[in-house]
């Protein structure tokens, strides 16, 4: 069946009508759409002061939030695996005779491009390489000792904690759409905890919530993609670049609007055409430069690496799931709001868009199959993706050349390029490179457009073509606005960080809320399927017990006729 057909088959209840996505839709659209350009407006026009605000805002909050964060998120794994091992996790989302739309390979592809992404690529050599450099305080100062916990780390920020998030999301929507038939909306996945009330301005909020989240949270992801873009450019000497090594912000804020260009064509496309295949591409571009780096690279180092970093993320997993470095201080908090608070509230704020996308694509499927597979399969394949990156560069650090970390730095943007610099055929792996965050890039703007789009216009799994334009537009916009607010460095993307924290506050709430309301649906559900299936027994055995008299009666009969004659 086709993706782009609307999801409305149903067991419980009739899907909502056109009329209702009418009245619906002004009513997310304009106010989302006010709110962002208000924002890029000001970033544009007072760029420094937009910048006080968001240092403000960061020292003054986002140092604070990490506890919240933490306990939350942790509190989502627990949460999805409660269903995985529970009796609901045998329901279908969907009505029971219906099979999934997508294969499990295409279904993989596709919520795994939209839910890491380009920061795969960005952090893959990046991120280990930073906590082996600067590692959480509390950490040992050997080297192993500081490798192993930078892993440890990575795997944490990328693994469970991450696609748990997105599980919440995804696993409510699916549910009111496919099982319910709601349109496409977050608010719907609300409907069990707050009743009627969804229809009116409460459900507006949410929505419009989930829609200034998402531009957001995929605008970092853009900031980071053209930042690396811009690096790898100015390493292969196609771009020029300060003294810093540095390219300009002009050139970033052009290969926003060039990629956001491509992007706009992509979400024009759909799903079935454009974003499918973008993403299946991505899969095989990116395999292809994992397999050449593992094949190059220290081989046998990184695969019983892998293996050993396997065992070490499952040993520390509560320690790790629960670090919020209380007594290390004003460091503590320094480096939790840097990363852990970061990710949680990056992740948050993707939440709604990768939610909804794969909830999109995850008719048919039970809630077990959809629980299991979204929380394990990315998860093992994006260890594997940062034990062969973050590997090979934390080998070249202790048993190689090193080169990656000078002077207690990393170059965040050119680790990646760095690394491949060692391994033959360097130029052509860093066009590789380029070119899987350039269609990463597109990936995440076109299936958020998509996305955004389906939400603001009430739901409608099929929004026309100029607002998807619009929206996609609107993705560029915030992340060349903040580039401009920051400038090319570091400012430009701790401007991304921080807004894609704040932003995710108010929606984590959201997120506890719907974690909430689906358990309780799926607890009811589950109650009234054991119990039409207790009556259903029951109705046999009494239909077989009355069989069972009908036909003693029918012998006694003939036995009694029989004697008279």
């Amino acid at each position: 069946m086709s993706s782009s057909t609307p999801p409305s088959t149903t067991t419980d209840s009739p899907p909502g009508d056109g009329k209702k996505r009418l009245v619906e839709a002004p009513r997310v659209f304009w106010p989302a759409a006010i709110i962002l350009l208000l924002f890029v407006a000001a970033a544009l026009i007072m760029p420094s002061q937009m910048n006080d605000v968001l240092t403000k805002a960061n020292d003054t909050v986002v140092r604070d939030l990490g506890w919240f964060y933490v306990i939350t998120v942790t509190g989502f794994v627990f949460w999805a695996l409660w269903l995985v091992f529970s009796p609901m996790g045998n329901i279908v989302l969907g009505k029971p005779e219906d099979d999934p739309e997508f294969s499990l390979p295409s279904w993989f592809a596709m919520l795994f491009a939209a839910g890491m992404g380009i920061g795969l690529v960005f952090w893959g050599v990046a991120e280990p390489l930073n906590h082996f450099s600067s590692p959480p305080p509390g950490t040992g100062t050997s080297e192993p000792a500081r490798a192993r916990a930078a892993m440890d780390t990575t795997f944490l920020h990328w693994g469970l904690h991450a696609w748990a998030i997105y599980v919440v999301v995804g696993l409510s929507v699916a549910y009111a759409v496919h099982r319910k038939g709601r349109s496409i909306s977050i608010r719907w996945a609300l409907e069990p905890l707050l009743g009627d009330r969804v229809k009116g301005w409460l459900g507006d909020v949410i929505d419009v919530l989930a829609v200034v989240g998402t531009l957001f949270g995929v605008a970092t992801s853009l900031g980071f993609g053209v930042s690396q873009v811009g690096a790898g450019l100015g390493h292969l000497g196609v771009a020029e670049t300060d003294d810093s090594g540095t390219v300009s912000t002009w050139l970033l804020v052009a290969l926003i609007i060039g990629i956001t260009a491509v992007a706009t064509i992509s979400v024009v496309t759909g799903v079935d055409k454009g974003i499918k295949f973008l993403s299946n591409l991505n899969m095989g571009v990116a395999g292809l430069l994992m397999l050449i780096v593992l094949v190059l690279g220290p081989s046998m180092f990184l695969m019983a690496d892998f293996v050993e970093q396997l065992g070490s993320y499952l040993q520390n997993f509560l320690s790790l799931s629960f670090r919020t470095l209380a007594f290390e201080g004003d460091a503590g908090k320094d480096w939790l709001s840097g990363w852990t608070t970061f990710y949680w509230g990056w992740w948050i704020s993707w939440s709604p868009f990768v939610g909804v996308f794969i909830a999109r694509i995850s008719r048919g499927r039970t809630v077990r199959e959809f629980v299991a597979g979204v929380l394990l399969v990315p998860t093992l394949l994006g260890c594997l993706w940062f034990a062969i990156f973050g590997g090979s560069g934390l080998h070249r650090e202790i048993f190689g050349d090193k080169g990656l970390i000078k002077d207690g730095k990393v170059s965040t943007d050119l680790a990646m390029f760095q690394l491949l610099d060692g391994l033959p055929a360097s130029t052509l792996l860093s066009v590789i490179a380029i070119v899987l965050v350039v269609v990463f890039f597109v990936t995440s703007s076109d299936s958020g457009s998509f996305v955004v789009d389906m939400i603001a216009s009430g739901g409608n799994p099929n929004p026309p073509v100029w607002s998807r334009v619009m929206w996609a537009s609107l993705e560029g916009g915030i992340a060349a606005a903040l580039i401009l607010t920051g400038g090319a460095g570091g400012e430009g993307l701790a401007a991304l960080q921080t807004m894609a924290i704040l932003v995710a506050l108010p929606f984590s709430i959201v997120l506890i809320l719907m974690a909430i309301s689906t358990g309780k649906e799926l607890v009811g559900k589950h109650a009234e399927l054991v119990h039409g299936r207790r009556r259903r027994f029951e109705k046999s055995i009494r239909d077989e017990i009355r069989s069972e008299i009908d036909a003693i009666r029918h012998n006694l009969k003939r036995g009694s006729d029989d004697g008279r004659r």
